[in-house]
């Protein structure tokens, strides 16, 4: 095994760790990350959440430590020596590498006016950066920005959230010069001053005054204003972390960044540097996007693959103290004989710019503030031709903008991820017919999202109808019909048809109602009407089998269970003849068992303890789950316990469609609990939550959504989760289909179930403590009810008489289908 050493553990960094043990399946490689700050990689893009209610653990990105990822936090590299290839770091450490990927950043650049290192003077970097800045807000009326670019803004309304009179001070004529024009920020200003946010613009500050106190109290600016201020935020650029670099010679940029080729690699052959450190053809970039692309490039570059790094495309679409900002291409005009057509609606707060070539026809660039819902059709057109009349693109209230239908196939719909038109038509002429499909086929709309809107356009455009018609009998979508349901108090499929749809039913609807009503608490699902709604397996409360007989899976929480249990298996299993197998989620399935013969099973199960699994429903299947601290030498929680408390709380819980659980005990994850709709993963401090994994037919790796929780927060945000899910999913949609196609995706879903967003935190939980309330055993259920085991029967004038067509054979000592002959394989393993 090869040795990596990785200085640097941002958010790039991080990308390029992920990425690499994403390809390096066969782990060729063993990594160690060093990183300056105390904790492991956040995202800094999200950095003003902290002020908005995000903790720390909101914004981690988690930690990649395991066999193979070695991080150590609060540790600095201090020098490299090319020759001998090792990295000293400031704890004395020296690590041999057999190749050094630098992921050093940027540090904030602070001018050298008088003042500029008193107390009260900060920069706007790290989460101790905002600490520092929250801990100065205390007792402070007015904070001051000086920079107007974006992360200046970013600042400024860091300050506001705070409570502060907020300054901010740009030296270029108008706000985010390196992103907008004149007319933009005239407008941008506007809205930022109607907030209350004082803007100086044109001048520069000139010293730092102290108060009484020693600390910050003054801002001198050069156009002779003095502003009183409690705390000063610099934000005025970054400078390449390249002092590693030059140190030991490797080759930089005239004005700073390591210098790398298409490959990401230094003027030494086994360096590689990636992120803001970079120099590449000239340019140091100071956006996420493309230090994530170098990541992908070098990640692929040490697992023998040829991609290149040739560029990025910078455009960006954010939202600034609550006013949308997108510019895409070249948006300032600089190519020679380039025209500018412009939307200036100052009395709407709308401002749009297109950049076009000289003859007209074809969009370079634009600037979008106040409204840009444009951008998405926009971005994707620069360097394409017009599709008609350009002002009609940005009029308000004109004629529609052309969407994606007019992109030529060669037009790159998603700029983070290189997918173009004509891919994304190709992913759907193979079967790809909605969004979440089109984002597992093709990558589009995963990173920054900005390009969903298209994907929907371009399922459109190729005959894909998408309707959120449950059937051809209800007009409404499943979600539609859930929240019709709970305001109404319907409670039964005639009444829901009578009101709201037509017809009889079919085998669409009839199943999704009933999984609505039992989702909703409406008593036993063989109770009533309700009955004759159920699939085939809800029916009878087992799995159907291909030779007609059912399976019998009892519950099993955790995988825990005794002697004496697993003995009353074996005996019913032989007592009836029964196929066993162990499953992929801890349960031991008892297949071969006739109609008839069900309720005789259950009630040996129930008598020795057993409930239903419900692996016939879509419901809660398992919480599967490794032996935790009890018996690992790695673990650090107690993963059984906690999986038992998680199957015992959520069983019988109906839903759009199974669901499946982990608890794992430590990061070496071997519940895989990553692959799960919900998983938990133990940390030394708690437990980290993991949504919308998928093993099935198209694999999906859960997303963080929170990290380090005690046990009781950590239940109350699965209790939202699952909630929120059973509430707004389609019929039959996994979690990971779900938060694929959620607009704002697995932001709104944190935003949703971790900082209430939607204000229905305590509705969702309420729905949750309903739902243990009144859970009971389906199985028991039926055994205590003479109508409902009347329903278990192959003939009705003959109850305990087999089926005759059912037969069996031996294989493996154990009975198994009969073959029909049209089904034999030409060989059969004896």
């Amino acid at each position: 095994m090869k040795e990596l050493v990785v200085i640097g553990n941002g958010m790039v960094g991080h990308r390029f760790v992920e990425a690499l043990l994403d390809r390096d399946r066969a782990g060729h490689w063993n990594i160690t990350v060093i990183g300056e700050e105390p904790r492991t990689a956040y995202d800094r893009v999200a950095l003003s959440s902290y002020f908005d209610g995000a903790t720390a653990h909101d914004l981690s990105l988690g930690d990649l430590t395991g066999p193979r990822v070695t991080v150590h936090t609060g540790e600095r590299a201090t020098a490299i020596d090319r020759a001998a290839r090792t990295v000293t770091t400031s704890t004395g450490r020296t690590l041999t590498y057999d190749r050094l990927v630098l992921a050093t950043g940027s540090t904030p650049f602070v001018p050298p006016v008088p003042g500029h290192d008193l107390p009260g003077c900060h920069v706007y970097r790290t989460l101790d950066d905002l600490d520092a800045i929250t801990d100065r807000a205390r007792g402070a009326r007015t904070g001051t920005v000086i920079g107007g670019g974006l992360l200046g803004l970013e600042a400024a309304n860091a300050l506001r959230l705070l409570g502060l009179r907020t300054h901010v001070v740009e030296l270029a004529p108008h706000l985010m010069p390196a992103q907008i024009d004149q007319g933009a920020a005239a407008l941008l200003e506007h809205l930022v001053t109607g907030l209350g946010v004082h803007v100086h613009t044109g001048t520069s500050s000139t010293a730092v005054r102290p108060g009484p106190t020693g600390h910050a109290a003054h801002l001198d600016l050069d156009n002779g204003t003095r502003l009183d201020t409690d705390l000063v935020v610099f934000s005025v650029g970054i400078r390449p972390r390249d002092e590693l670099a030059r140190a030991c010679g490797l080759a930089t940029g005239e004005r700073g960044g390591i210098t790398i080729d298409d490959t990401c690699t230094t003027s030494d052959a086994s360096i590689l540097a990636i992120g803001e450190a970079a120099h590449h053809r000239g340019t140091v970039y100071g956006l996420i996007a493309p230090g994530n692309a170098m990541a992908e490039v070098a990640a692929d570059r040490l697992t023998g693959g040829t991609a290149t790094f040739t560029g990025a495309d910078t455009s960006t679409k954010l939202k600034l103290l609550g006013v949308d900002v997108a510019s895409f291409g070249d948006a300032h005009g600089r190519t020679p004989r380039s025209l500018d057509v412009v939307v200036n609606d100052a009395a709407h707060h709308r401002y749009a710019k297109l950049v076009l070539s000289d003859d007209a026809t074809t969009l370079l660039g634009g600037i979008l503030v106040g409204d840009a819902g444009a951008y998405a059709t926009l971005r994707p057109m620069v360097g394409s031709p017009l599709p008609g009349d350009p002002l009609a693109l940005i009029t308000p209230h004109g004629a529609p903008p052309p969407g994606a239908h007019t992109l030529p196939e060669t037009a790159q719909v998603c700029s983070c991820n290189a997918v173009t038109k004509g891919d994304l038509l190709s992913a759907i002429a193979h079967g790809a017919h909605d969004v979440p499909a089109l984002k597992a086929c093709t990558k589009a709309g995963t990173s920054c999202g900005s390009c969903t809107p298209a994907l929907a356009q371009i399922l459109t455009q190729a005959g894909i109808t998408q309707t959120k018609a449950l059937c051809e009998h209800f007009p409404h979508s499943r979600t539609e019909l859930l929240e019709i349901v709970r305001a109404t108090g319907t409670r039964t499929f005639s009444a829901l048809i009578a009101s709201h749809g037509t017809g009889n039913g079919c085998d669409i609807c009839k199943p999704a109602v009933a999984s609505i009503l039992a989702s909703l608490g409406n008593g036993h699902i063989l109770d009533g009407e309700q009955a004759s709604l159920q699939d085939t397996n809800d029916r009878h409360l087992a799995n159907m089998q291909r030779n007609g007989t059912y399976s019998v899976v009892p519950r099993i929480p955790g995988g825990e269970i005794t002697p004496a249990k697993l003995i009353t298996i074996g005996e019913i299993a032989r007592d009836f003849d029964l196929y066993t197998k162990i499953t992929g989620g801890q349960r031991i399935d008892l297949l071969g068992a006739r109609l008839e013969q069900l309720p005789a099973i259950w009630a040996r199960l129930v008598q020795a303890g057993f409930e239903s699994g419900h692996a016939y429903g879509k419901s809660l299947r398992t919480v599967k789950s490794c032996v935790g601290t009890t018996w690992c030498r790695y673990g650090v929680q107690d993963s059984t316990a906690l999986a038992i408390r998680l199957e015992e709380r959520y069983r019988g819980l109906r839903a759009p469609h199974k669901l499946k659980a982990a608890v794992s005990g430590c990061a070496r994850e071997c519940a895989e609990a990553r692959s799960k709709d919900f998983g938990v993963i133990a940390t030394d401090k708690g437990w980290n939550l993991y949504v919308g994994g998928n093993g099935g037919f198209t694999p999906r790796h859960a997303d963080l959504l929170a990290t380090d929780l005690e046990e009781s927060d950590l239940i109350r945000h699965i209790d939202r989760f699952l909630m929120f899910y059973i509430r707004t999913a389609d019929r039959l949609q996994r979690t990971s289909a779900w938060i694929e196609a959620m607009d704002g995706g697995l932001d709104h879903l944190r935003d949703v179930v971790v900082h209430d967003g939607l204000g229905i935190a305590a509705e969702l939980e309420a729905a949750m403590e309903r739902h243990t309330a009144t859970y009971t055993d389906e199985w028991a259920d039926v055994l205590a009810d003479p109508d409902k085991l009347a329903r278990f029967t192959t003939f009705a004038n003959a109850p305990t008489t087999p089926d005759p067509t059912i037969t069996f054979t031996t294989t493996r000592d154990q009975p198994v289908p009969t073959t029909p002959v049209h089904l034999a394989m030409p060989t059969t393993r004896p």
